[in-house]
């Protein structure tokens, strides 16, 4: 009991965190939404691209958990200090690929075969949070360290906090007034640039001052880069970030392909492409909290406490996917009336819904799967079960089920078709990764 009341509580605490940064993408679909069809379908197709490449950058800015967990299980605290000060090259080589990539997203937008009518507005916004992004992978890493001490309140109140100033900055830039043009999705994004700016500055500010970070001299001396300390840190953290980028494009490029279809499919996508990442928020939070006890006991040498908390982890997480499916199925059409007050939009949403209810159950169970992985330096085998059941099986037989037809089976033409095989990936990735998993373990076990 004492170890699921320590997941339970770091898992609570970093949920209320990641659902207000979730709701960052709520208040702006529901903003855009309001305000035209148009600026909807736009912040579908240009949100999947930014998240497509944020949270690969993330992911491998995220891999550094394990490492610094480690390091503080073993009682070693100056080495955590040197450890994030070295990983600040990493995410600085992270910033510079991830604005290149924002800043030109033709050649992705032209083989999606987005609509020449929304690429403008589309090119705009991701101008703007190119901006952002490095604030954004900054916060990310003060994110990680705290989840690796078991000491994530300090992101959750700041998280909490803005949210506060994000929801009536993207109503005004968006709206416009007060002598401000109205500037309709693009309006959202340089929100976001202001929130994530203002709030990476308090960060910093928090690091420098406050008594939880003394122990391991974090704001030290910058030493010059250790290429061996950071190509450690690539060796688990580009695995682990390419299989995000897989995991999470597999599942935004489903926008971009949907695109073609109109903007009413864009739309009902990317309600239920919304909600999907607000349910994910609550088996990466156990993720994160079972991971960083896992890692903890790995690092103070203790393997039977560190296969308890993987035990406890996933009870709490299997428990916690049903219930949030379930509840999915059975309010499906009032919550697609929440998005949207076009009947359309809400009937097609609803039944995508339906499917999304399925989805997460697997989504729960490789969120959960893969976190731990890292805790056992295992990060190449998931990427590569990623590719082809998530890519293969998910993505491209989405594509042939809408536009192209498989076997008897007519193209749908419908954006149901992505989701109904990304439901049939996800479950047959689950066992995969479950395999390896028992494997890391048991040859964790034997001894050296």
């Amino acid at each position: 009991m004492p170890e699921l009341r320590t997941i339970a509580r770091h898992a609570g605490t970093v949920l209320v965190g990641q659902l207000a940064v979730m709701a960052f993408g709520v208040t702006d679909t529901i903003v855009a939404g309001r305000y035209s069809q148009q600026a909807l379908a736009a912040l579908s197709v240009g949100s999947a691209v930014y998240i497509s490449i944020f949270v690969g950058l993330m992911g491998v800015l995220q891999a550094l958990l394990p490492t610094w967990a480690e390091l503080h299980g073993g009682g070693r605290g100056q080495e955590v200090g040197r450890s994030v000060r070295q990983a600040l090259y990493l995410c600085g080589l992270t910033m510079v690929a991830g604005i290149v990539a924002l800043l030109f997203p033709g050649a992705l937008l032209e083989w999606t075969e987005v609509p020449p009518a929304l690429q403008d507005e589309v090119r705009q916004y991701l101008a703007v949070l190119a901006l952002a992004l490095p604030a954004a992978l900054l916060f990310r890493m003060y994110s990680t360290l705290n989840q690796s001490l078991g000491k994530p309140q300090l992101v959750t109140w700041l998280q909490l906090a803005s949210l506060v100033v994000k929801v009536p900055l993207s109503i005004w830039f968006a709206f416009g007034g007060l002598g401000l043009q109205a500037g309709g999705a693009v309006g959202c994004a340089w929100a976001t640039v202001v929130v994530n700016w203002l709030f990476i500055v308090l960060a910093l500010w928090l690091v420098r001052t406050q008594p939880l970070y003394r122990p391991y001299a974090i704001w030290g001396r910058m030493e010059r880069p250790d290429w061996h300390a950071i190509g450690q840190f690539a060796r688990l953290g580009v695995p682990g970030g390419l299989a995000i980028m897989v995991e999470v494009t597999s599942f935004t490029l489903m926008a971009l392909f949907i695109a073609r279809q109109g903007t009413l499919a864009s739309a009902a996508h990317q309600v239920a492409a919304n909600l999907a990442s607000v349910l994910y928020m609550m088996p990466l939070s156990i993720a994160i909290a079972t991971s960083a006890r896992v890692s903890y006991w790995l690092g103070a040498a203790d393997q039977a406490r560190a296969r308890l908390a993987i035990r406890t982890g996933f009870k709490l997480g299997l428990v916690t996917a049903l219930c949030l499916s379930a509840a999915t199925l059975l309010a499906r059409h009032g919550i697609a009336g929440v998005y949207s007050n076009n009947p359309e939009v809400v009937a097609l949403a609803a039944s995508l819904l339906a499917w999304l209810a399925v989805y997460h159950l697997g989504d729960a169970a490789q969120a959960l799967f893969v976190f731990v992985l890292r805790c056992y330096r295992v990060a190449v085998a998931p990427l590569v079960a990623y590719c082809v059941l998530l890519w293969g099986v998910g993505l491209s037989g989405g594509f042939l089920l809408a536009y192209r037809g498989v076997g008897p089976l007519p193209p749908q033409n419908s954006p149901a078709a992505f989701w109904q095989a990304s439901t049939v990936a996800l479950i047959l990735l689950a066992p995969i990764l479950l395999a390896i998993l028992w494997r890391a373990v048991r040859r964790a076990r034997q001894p050296a």
